[in-house]
């Protein structure tokens, strides 16, 4: 064990000055592991992480930097972190992430408070930075991944987890600046991903997503043809897991093998992420992506023919440099006749570093802010009338806990839900139980009769327990970290 190492780990864990330390996580869920390793080192080396911001002896923001509101959120963010370090406990301020990759001389010369970056590829110099023994230098290029020895302390519910199986991205999206941000795309060992998730499933997790920047890919880098599909075939060997599911799917990479591992095994869940960015053959030419909306729909027609019952998620931007009113209509149209379940849409925003800074005919604010939601209301009438489609039927859904909003609902996910992102069932009534000591625990997998619809999320009752997630013990409940500061 070299990271760090045991004896260092160990010497360090008896230390009598250990911190409590704070994080704020931004961005997404492979922001979010990143966040979970950096935390699990600290806590192996003997640290306290602490979800009170106002009692932190250090606090650590992990940045996004992908669009200017994430950009804005991160500094935002870095600043309120700040006024901590003036007026309460903390005594130390690091910055980590995307926004390190990006601006790194300038966060440490216009942000004095800050005391140490981080970039995407220093993930394991968190230890050192916290306790003042790094050396603020450039990394290069990042070529940072964790595996499954890799201390980590999960944030999620206990019932579920993501599991980074690549990072990076070798894509010429002229839009895009992951590559710059994380660095050549890598995949983790096979091997190390499928001991993560047994360790995961053995310690009550009963969904595990899969994420990196393109995650069908997986494998290509190490040799391993059909990477992902043979991945998947492992992963739905392991008994406890009740669902598997990963994302997201470049386009061109859903192959037939991919499809067919899909709907053979019942763990695997009948789920796509395709994010598409457009349907113009024009933009996507443009934008170094490619295909077009006759393509795309052969390949959803394709999906649907191979997957019974799959839900489609997707997302596009809108307001690409040089798109036209005729190349939106045809986004439109396409949009109308694709039919997906789910649809993001991100107004185009215009990165610096970004192969389309230079491009011109640049498309106005207010145009874009139209056609994004002239588009996201087309899709809407599409969800609400799939949504109402499942009303009177029964699904098998995961049991996630209370509702926010009450506790006396609860909530749950279908399938088709991914957390966080998609919709959510509000459950009324759970097989009779009156109770909350006899409600089931988070991951319990349950029948659910729908009931009524709400907006983008379902309501219903849960009709018959299918199978029951572990109860936490006392111990397990108290060493929840609910780590990421509010």
């Amino acid at each position: 064990m070299t990271f760090p190492s045991a004896i260092d780990t160990r010497r360090r864990a008896f230390r009598e000055n250990n911190m409590k330390i704070g994080f704020v996580s931004l961005g997404c869920p492979k922001n979010l592991v990143d966040s979970e390793v950096m935390m699990g080192i600290l806590a192996q080396a003997g640290h306290e992480i602490t979800a009170r911001a106002d009692e932190a002896e250090a606090l650590v923001v992990n940045t996004c930097s992908f669009i200017e509101p994430a950009r804005k959120e991160s500094v935002d963010s870095i600043l309120e972190m700040a006024e901590y370090k003036k007026f309460g406990r903390a005594r130390k301020l690091i910055v980590a992430g995307c926004l390190v990759e990006r601006y790194r001389q300038e966060i440490r010369e216009q942000i004095p408070e800050v005391d140490a970056v981080i970039g995407t590829g220093e993930v394991e110099k968190i230890l050192a930075a916290c306790e003042g023994e790094i050396e603020n230098v450039g990394a290069g290029s990042p070529t940072f991944l964790y595996h499954d020895f890799t201390p980590r302390m999960r944030a999620t519910p206990r019932h579920t987890a993501y599991i980074k199986i690549n990072e990076g991205c070798d894509h010429p999206c002229a839009f895009c600046i992951i590559p710059q941000l994380r660095g050549r795309f890598r995949s983790r060992r096979f091997e190390s991903v499928v001991r993560e998730a047994r360790n995961l499933a053995a310690s009550g997790v009963r969904e595990i997503n899969l994420i990196g920047q393109d995650t069908t890919f997986y494998g290509e880098d190490l040799g391993i043809h059909d990477g992902l599909p043979l991945l998947l075939e492992e992963l739905a060997k392991i008994d406890e897991l009740s669902w598997i599911r990963f994302l997201y799917c470049y386009p061109n990479r859903i192959t037939r093998k991919l499809l067919e591992t899909i709907a053979q095994h019942e763990r695997l869940v009948k789920y796509l992420d395709i994010p598409l960015q457009h349907a113009s053959r024009s933009v996507l030419a443009r934008m170094k992506r490619g295909s077009n909306a006759d393509a795309f729909l052969k390949m959803l027609e394709r999906i649907r023919w191979t997957i019974a019952g799959v839900s489609l998620r997707t997302s596009f931007i809108v307001g690409f440099p040089g798109e036209t009113e005729a190349d939106f209509h045809v986004l439109c149209d396409f949009v109308r006749e694709a039919k997906f379940d789910w649809m993001g849409v991100f107004a185009y925003s215009d990165e610096e570093t970004a192969k389309s800074f230079a491009y011109g005919d640049k498309v106005d604010a207010e145009t874009i802010a139209w056609r994004r939601d002239e588009l996201m209301a087309i899709q809407q009438k599409i969800s609400k009338k799939k949504l109402c489609a499942k009303v009177g039927k029964t699904f098998p859904a995961m049991l996630e806990g209370p509702s926010a909003d009450s506790e006396f609902v609860w909530q749950a996910r279908l399938e088709g839900m991914a957390p966080e992102i998609d919709g959510k069932i509000y459950v009324t009534d759970i097989c009779g139980v009156n109770d909350a000591i006899q409600l089931p625990a988070p991951g319990t997998m349950a029948r659910v009769q729908i009931t009524a619809v709400q907006d983008y999320d379902l309501v219903g009752r849960a009709t018959e327990i299918i199978s029951k997630a572990p109860a936490m013990q006392p111990a397990e409940v108290a060493a929840q970290p609910f780590a990421i500061l509010a």
